[in-house]
């Protein structure tokens, strides 16, 4: 029997979030009903953010938005993990730019390596 999955994160802020998902080429919509894919009757969820009809982000009550997604209906080219993985290294580089704006500076550079990690070069004059 199938049923929506959720997925704790630590992820917390839904702009950041979507200019995340944005920078992964992922279409957002917000506030979205999750749909049941074709002959399952299960509950539905409503999501914050959501990336597709079966895959989307809902607050929970510790304020973090947990990935809730309907794992037989999953048609992305990479695993449940990796995607998660992808996404929380955007929303980190997101999250990261978005403070050193604030602090006055701005990125002079950045770098991905073989191996993904990103290097971020900010200066502030």
């Amino acid at each position: 029997m199938s049923h929506f999955s959720t997925i704790k994160t630590k992820l917390t802020n839904k702009d950041v979030l979507i200019k995340a998902l944005n920078a992964l080429n992922y279409s957002t919509q917000e506030s979205v009903l999750l749909v049941n894919p074709q002959d399952h009757d299960h509950q539905q969820w409503h999501v914050e953010v959501a990336v597709n009809d079966f895959v989307g982000f809902k607050r929970a009550q510790d304020g973090t938005l947990q990935l809730v997604a309907e794992l037989d209906a999953w048609k992305e080219s990479i695993p449940v993990e990796r995607f998660l993985e992808k996404v929380t290294q955007s929303y980190a580089r997101e999250q990261l730019v978005e403070t050193v704006q604030e602090k006055g500076y701005s990125v002079v550079s950045e770098q991905k390596s073989v191996d993904n990690t990103i290097e971020l070069v900010v200066e502030k004059w």
